[in-house]
């Protein structure tokens, strides 16, 4: 991975600096706003998620505490680092190649961009997958799984998304400067490892969303079953609602940011085309967008902060089934079709068994001969 034939080192063969530097409006002002904006959002989540996990008393709830804070530091952390490097070109315009000629901070970078986009979706489906568990096995989940787990199961994510991201170093794939020489990345290229490199990264960053999607469609299904179930005799589930409401708020932010720059790669790669620089660099900053609104979805959705903006609405479950009836008795009919048969087999069942003990205790014993 060092130096070609010319004596240019290999993550810039492609896009060798210097480059003809164009200052615009959007250059260093630009990503410093959008950096500050994140590291201050993220931030202010954190110490949100600090105080809300010392008043946590549900299992499920600090579970899902760890994730959420995991999430946050690993935001906060991809902003710092890579803004960092962004804004340092934009203010001083350095020499890559002066500054690094054996491609090692072009590399670190190109592995911190890889593994910051990736421990998002990773950490999305992962906790889609801790709350389906949580929701419809919670006796199972409870009694074997510590909160320790949760923190192992994080680290674990972290281990995925950084293997992936050194990849590129052992000639699957490779890092290379990218335009306009603020930043590296891998080469989407459609020739050898590079293709794979690329794939792999479109892929399981597809993949996770479509298990994010998948598994809290179930839950939100079987939640509605257990809250609003018949006659809405069963227990409050106000902390679930909550944390499921703001996973798929997650769930959505990270579709919308990251689908189009993950099927630009995966299309580019299949195609053959050459690379369209200005698409990139679009989508890039798309995704970029994830860091900022993900502690927000934290920061705004939760149950003390909507009873303040909104203090006169009863926000329990029986109140809002009052307040629309309608509602309530749509939701109940969406759940009876899917588990009415079972419930009609049983209620016939236990009609029969009843009727049969009460025709059998009223009925007047025989006269003795």
């Amino acid at each position: 991975m060092n130096a070609s034939a010319n004596n240019t080192p290999f993550c810039y063969s492609i896009n060798s600096p210097p480059f003809k530097y164009l200052p615009t409006i959007a250059s260093a002002y630009f990503s410093s706003i959008f950096t500050a904006l994140g590291l201050t959002s993220n931030l202010i989540a954190f110490v949100a998620l600090l105080k809300s996990f010392r008043r946590a008393h549900s299992r499920s709830r600090s579970f899902f505490l760890v994730f959420l804070g995991g999430l946050v530091v690993t935001d906060f952390m991809g902003l710092l680092v890579t803004g960092s490097i962004v804004i340092s070109f934009h203010v001083t315009h350095f020499n890559w190649r002066h500054l690094d000629p054996n491609c090692h901070f072009c590399n670190f970078m190109g592995m911190s961009m890889v593994f910051y986009g990736l421990c998002p979706l990773l950490l999305g489906a992962t906790m889609a997958v801790e709350r389906f568990i949580g929701i419809n096995c919670p006796f199972a989940r409870s009694t074997s799984m510590p909160k320790c787990r949760t923190v192992t199961m994080v680290l674990m994510v972290w281990l995925i998304a950084g293997c992936i991201a050194l990849l590129p170093l052992t000639g699957v794939g490779s890092y290379h400067m990218q335009m306009p020489g603020s930043w590296c990345f891998f080469n989407i290229s459609s020739e050898g490892y590079n293709m794979v490199f690329s794939l792999l990264f479109s892929l399981v960053g597809l993949m996770c969303i479509a298990v994010s999607f998948l598994l809290n469609t179930v839950s939100v299904v079987t939640l509605i079953k257990v809250c609003c179930g018949k006659g809405g005799t069963q227990r409050r589930r106000d902390h679930e609602v909550e944390m499921m409401v703001q996973l798929i708020l997650i769930m959505v932010i990270a579709s919308i940011c990251w689908c189009p720059l993950l099927v630009f790669i995966a299309q580019t790669v299949l195609s053959g085309g050459p690379l369209q620089i200005r698409y990139l660099l679009l989508w890039v900053r798309f995704a970029t967008w994830n860091q900022i609104l993900d502690p927000w979805v934290y920061i705004l959705f939760r149950r003390a902060v909507l009873k303040r903006i909104y203090p006169r609405f009863d926000w329990s479950q029986s109140s809002i089934m009052t307040t629309y009836p309608s509602l309530g008795e749509t939701i109940r009919r969406f759940t009876r079709s899917s588990i009415g048969s079972a419930l009609s087999q049983e209620e016939t069942g236990e009609t029969e068994k009843s009727n049969v003990t009460t025709q059998s205790t009223l009925k007047p014993p025989p006269l003795s001969p």
